[in-house]
């Protein structure tokens, strides 16, 4: 029996390859997508791609688009204009909502661990205390709630997936390809006491959860966390592997790290900023026995793999 299911954020990073996934499967793919005309990047597959703005739409125009579909995907999100979060991630999901009841079965959502806060140590599982702070963080938690809420009335069932730092050789974010760069020069160095946190998941894997959380009966009504924990020298080891180089040993210490950021971090272009110094000496873990337990995930790609494909897609 082919499953109808519906995407938005499709032509986005994580939402391309979910896409490609749902094809793999057997799914009719219902893209809804503000573009006339898909990507030049985007997967060679066959979807029925819906024209839509869901800020603009009327509700009973997109409650048609959203006939026949079992299961919504909604992974559409806003990274970079601080603007425009609250309209997509809040209205435009409240109306997508509006125009799901009674239509769809099930709802996926894309959330993240951001909505935990800024958590600099220690154990974040699906029980954590919510305490978003930025407001791509802040307006996903609202998202979430709303979803929630929605589903509370009947109107379907939900589950809510929540990924750390995805990356993937087609990332738009730098930050992984300049720390790649930096090792390949001898140029990257630690911060603070060994131990620090890479929490990262590769995009593969992130398609994989969403899968599971739309697929199965078990994950109805769930949050699940994803992540694929290392120590940040095994991280950076691996970078360094990738690319043929010794790895990294020096190490500074992290009063000297805080006051280079703050003197100099507002440069232009100057790499260390406080910002980059938390990332660097954070020590939060995201565990994945959650959604391991309840829908039997396992990674579908190996950190390994994944750093070896990041490193093979560095200009050098």
């Amino acid at each position: 029996m082919v499953v109808i299911v519906a995407v938005t954020g499709g032509t986005g990073f994580i939402g391309k390859k979910l896409i490609e996934r749902l094809i793999e499967r057997g799914d009719s793919v219902r893209l809804l997508t503000r573009n006339s005309r898909l990507p030049k990047d985007f997967p060679n597959v066959a979807v029925e791609v819906c024209q839509c703005d869901l800020l603009d739409m009327d509700i009973d125009r997109l409650a048609t688009m959203l006939e026949g579909v079992e299961v919504i995907y909604h992974c559409a999100g806003q990274l970079s204009d601080a603007k425009a979060m609250r309209l997509l991630h809040v209205e435009g999901t409240r109306k997508l909502l509006q125009a799901a009841e009674g239509k769809v079965s099930h709802w996926v959502q894309l959330s993240s661990v951001g909505v935990y806060g800024p958590v600099h140590e220690g154990i974040v599982d699906e029980s954590s205390r919510l305490n978003p702070i930025g407001e791509y963080e802040i307006t996903k938690t609202e998202s979430d709630a709303l979803v929630i809420d929605a589903a509370s009335r009947g109107g379907f069932s939900w589950a809510i997936l929540r990924p750390s730092n995805v990356f993937g050789a087609s990332m738009t974010n730098q930050s992984l390809f300049k720390m790649a760069a930096m090792v390949d020069k001898g140029l990257f160095f630690y911060i603070g006491q060994p131990g620090a946190s890479a929490n990262y998941i590769h995009v593969d894997n992130v398609a994989e959860g969403l899968i599971r959380c739309g697929t199965m009966d078990a994950a109805r009504g769930g949050i699940f966390n994803l992540s694929d924990h290392r120590t940040l020298e095994q991280f950076v080891s691996m970078i360094a592997q990738a690319l043929g180089k010794s790895a990294p040993r020096l190490r500074i210490p992290l009063p000297i790290a805080r006051l280079v950021a703050a003197t100099l971090g507002k440069l232009p272009g100057f790499p260390l900023t406080s910002s980059r110094v938390d990332a660097l000496t954070n020590r939060a873990d995201y565990p994945v026995s959650h959604i391991r337990q309840t829908l039997g995930y396992q990674h579908v790609r190996s950190m390994e793999e994944g750093v070896r494909e990041l490193v093979g897609a560095l200009p050098r």
